[in-house]
């Protein structure tokens, strides 16, 4: 039998917000927000650009105490506040169980995490104190490549029994790295662990049996793997790359802006 989650669910404490008219409670999947069932192993937020879902992947990170830009709870750094207010107005469902591992990993800002990672091991190997860095691997994340480092972070430094918040990891990740993935998400997910995840990535959306919530214009539904737009645009272009190429194609507008008028 395995572990309850973490975190049942959240919701957005709506008498508080001060004004559905602000950013980020403007956007259209947050505004209808009301309570939000999490699965127990894993939970996908997908959307188009704009939709909101790092928005709320962010918020439920520093609700559950992580630093904005990422890292483990122990991380307090920040190189620009930027972080929406979001947080403050979200109540976790929590379980009794309590974590004793988690981590946020946000794409755009894991360099600012390995640079964190270099700094306090100065510091620590000045004071003699153990460091981070080797919990990440042999290599310094900054000698690695930007997928690389993603998977020396998924390899190494978690280990389940925690909270793992992640904001669009496949953006280093090859396609056979994102199954690689999978594999150590089942792993993590046996020994505890409980994923929230913001992607694009239909690999990594056929996790079994997770749960999808697809953010829109009208809000935010559950949705099966087969009839998400990722799935079905993917499969689509792939069974019949020429035709698709062919509509994408036929439908671009004439440009001569770019041509030399000499």
């Amino acid at each position: 039998m395995k572990p309850s989650a973490f975190i049942h669910g959240f919701r957005l404490e709506r008498e508080a917000v001060p004004s559905f008219d602000d950013y980020p409670f403007s956007i259209p999947a947050i505004k209808s927000m009301d309570h939000v069932k999490l699965h127990p192993a894993v939970t996908f937020f997908i959307g188009e650009n704009g939709s909101g879902k790092s928005t709320l992947i962010e918020a439920l990170a520093v609700k559950n105490h992580f630093n904005p830009e990422g890292g483990s709870r122990d991380f307090d750094f920040s190189t620009r506040e930027s972080h929406s207010p979001l947080a403050d107005y979200l109540v976790l469902d929590k379980s009794l169980r309590r974590p004793t591992d988690g981590y946020f990993l946000r794409a755009e800002s894991f360099f600012n995490v390995a640079t964190e990672i270099e700094k306090l091991d100065k510091i620590k190997g000045a004071e003699q104190l153990r460091k981070l860095g080797p919990s990440y691997g042999d290599r310094p994340l900054h000698e690695q490549s930007h997928g690389e480092s993603f998977f020396a972070l998924l390899t190494n430094r978690l280990f389940g029994d925690g909270v793992y918040i992640f904001d669009e990891p496949e953006a280093a990740l090859s396609p056979m790295r994102q199954m690689s993935m999978l594999v150590l998400m089942k792993g993590l997910v046996d020994n505890g662990g409980q994923f929230i995840i913001a992607t694009h990535s239909p690999i990594l959306l056929a996790y079994p049996d997770a749960l999808i919530y697809q953010m829109t214009p009208d809000g935010m539904e559950a949705v099966p793997y087969t009839e998400t737009e990722h799935y079905r645009v993917t499969r689509d272009f792939l069974n019949r790359p020429e035709k698709m190429l062919g509509l994408l194609f036929d439908e671009l507008p004439l440009r001569t802006d770019h041509l030399d008028p000499g």
